[in-house]
């Protein structure tokens, strides 16, 4: 009988061992093998070590490594600004306008790269409907402050709901003891709401921070002359072939990335008491802080006006793809759809394929090692944990170029492959998987596994017929923001494209370069119109299957 116990406890063990492989060689080959090949390469350029790129970079381009720097700060500051502007207008408004205000901002961030650098060009730009047309003015959108004005359009939205999110989990008792006390709305405010609200806040800046340090495709559309490190690094690739600069300018834009996540982290750990107790609260939120007359009045101007930007620039784009400007007059035209229709279709039902794959894939890995990494605590689960995490981290250029590294030879010849790209926006999105499913992990009650396996249930039956049907929504808000994601990305994956395969993104991305709007306004529209349908659709039967 104690051989029959042992020879079962050992099948357990070579069982857990076996997944714990088939899930860790995963992210060791698709996550850290290529970050391991850009740090080499940026240092080994050609076979020996060498600092003279980062030499000739801080030395001779040290000017390009601040306004990136500055830049992105800049634009991450005053995002911030108005997303917190529009998040207390949000607690502080109607309920009907508040639903109304939550679904524009959500509906804004379904909406591909470059789209408001588009909707800028034709409303602003020297020959812009607005400026030009209607003004009669001309002036240069290009620059600097071009750049920080798209960053921070296309930003804002999100910062906003991430910071409306914190505003909910805060405890009303505490505001209402404020103003037991006689603490004024203002005081209360600033004493108690924005200090407590700090985690969201910060969560907000890093992540927009991140993406502004690795935005290549607004500086080549808006900057002009203009340039920061993001676009010399896709010049280097793509204008020079030149890994091994790409490579080392990849390292230099992860340093701030980095030190942005480790202040991240710290402060999120010194303030981890107070989250834990906040996220205990009901959703009331500060609903019932009342704000005066002038300070409701300027935050609702700045909240409908910026919402009243976001109508004006889709409408430009849906108004740019049946017109076009000739002659002095705006004329009714079919030719940037029948353009589309004939020669980039095929990469609209690419991008749909590889989102949909890319999707189904990632949200089942993603549900596989979050639930192995909540059964196993450890060391070693941490380890796999934080690695599993990087990617949300790196910025777009530095993992798409460590792909090129990585598998171009053998053992794993992916380059100029489909699997490449979808390997790539897997990964990349990996780290919002394991987060939704380790938050679905924790409504399983420990007792239904533990009943499962009193009654005989097998490590795998247990996790494929009672654990992962449980995870269906985690599973489901993985595949939507997967699926959004690889629809609406360019940043990684216009390294690892071939010519005769693009994708949407990288057509529009093309188009733009080339200044054709009128094609440009019609791929946006289909990206955002897909993207949206699937959007509602998947939604839809998350909220029915919950209801």
């Amino acid at each position: 009988m104690m051989s029959f116990e042992k020879s079962q406890i050992r099948s357990v063990r070579y069982t857990d061992l076996f997944i714990a492989l088939l899930l860790t060689l995963p992210v060791l080959i698709f996550i850290v093998w290529p970050i391991v090949e850009v740090i080499v390469k940026s240092f080994l350029p050609e076979g020996f070590f060498s600092l003279e790129i980062y030499r000739n970079l801080f030395v001779h381009n040290s000017r390009l490594i601040f306004d990136s720097i500055l830049s992105a700060i800049l634009s991450t500051v005053l995002t911030i600004i108005f997303a917190l502007a529009i998040a207390l207008y949000v607690a502080f408004c109607s309920a009907r306008f508040k639903r109304s205000i939550l679904v524009a901002l959500m509906l804004t961030m379904i909406s591909p790269p470059f789209v408001s650098s588009l909707a800028y060009i034709m409303l602003f730009g020297k020959r812009g409907y607005i400026v030009h047309h209607v003004l009669g003015l001309t002036w240069n959108p290009y620059g600097m402050h071009g750049v920080i004005l798209m960053q921070v359009l296309s930003n804002i939205s999100l910062a906003a709901l991430l910071i409306i999110g914190m505003f909910a989990m805060l405890d009303p008792r505490t505001l209402e003891a404020s103003r037991d006390l006689g603490g004024k709305s203002w005081r209360t405010l600033c004493s108690i709401v924005l200090p407590l609200s700090m985690p969201g806040i910060v969560a907000a800046g890093f992540i927009v921070l991140i993406k502004c340090l690795a935005d290549f495709g607004t500086p080549i559309i808006i900057g002009g002359r203009f340039t920061l490190l993001a676009t010399e690094a896709y010049l280097a690739v793509i204008g020079r072939g030149n890994l091994p600069l790409a490579s080392a300018i990849s390292v230099i834009i992860l340093i701030p990335s980095l030190m942005a996540f480790f202040f991240y982290r710290h402060y999120i750990r010194q303030t981890h008491g107070v989250s834990v107790a906040m996220q205990k609260i009901g959703d009331r939120g500060i609903e019932g802080l009342a704000m005066g007359s002038w300070a409701s009045s300027t935050l609702g101007m700045l909240t409908w006006f910026f919402l009243f930007l976001m109508l004006l620039q889709y409408g430009a784009i849906l108004f740019a793809t049946v017109f076009d400007y000739r002659q002095g007059h705006f004329i009714f035209t079919l030719e940037h759809i029948q353009a589309i229709r004939l020669g980039k279709m095929a990469s609209f039902v690419r991008s749909l394929c590889y989102s949909f794959i890319a999707a189904i894939g990632v949200s089942l890995f993603g549900a596989l090692l979050s639930y192995y990494l909540e059964s196993h605590k450890g060391v070693s689960s941490k380890v796999v944990d934080f690695l599993s995490t990087l990617p949300y981290i790196l910025p777009g250029p530095f993992f798409g170029i460590g792909y090129i590294l990585a598998f171009n030879d053998a053992p794993l010849a992916l380059t100029g492959t489909s699997a490449i790209v979808v390997l790539n926006c897997m990964f990349r999105q990996l780290p919002v998987s394991t987060k939704a499913t380790s938050a679905g992990l924790t409504r399983i009650d420990p007792e239904t596994e533990n009943a499962a396996t009193d009654l005989g249930s097998g490590r795998l039956r247990l996790l494929f017929q009672i654990i992962l049907p449980l995870l269906k929504p985690a599973f489901l808000m993985s595949f939507i923001n997967t699926f959004t994601a690889t629809m609406t990305t360019v940043g990684a994956i216009i390294f690892l494209i071939t010519p005769q395969a693009k994708v949407v993104t990288v057509e529009l991305f093309n188009v733009l370069r080339d200044g054709d709007y009128g094609q440009g306004a019609v791929l946006a529209s289909m990206i955002i119109i897909s993207t949206l349908c699937v959007n509602l659709v998947f939604t839809r039967w998350v909220i029915r299957r919950n209801g």
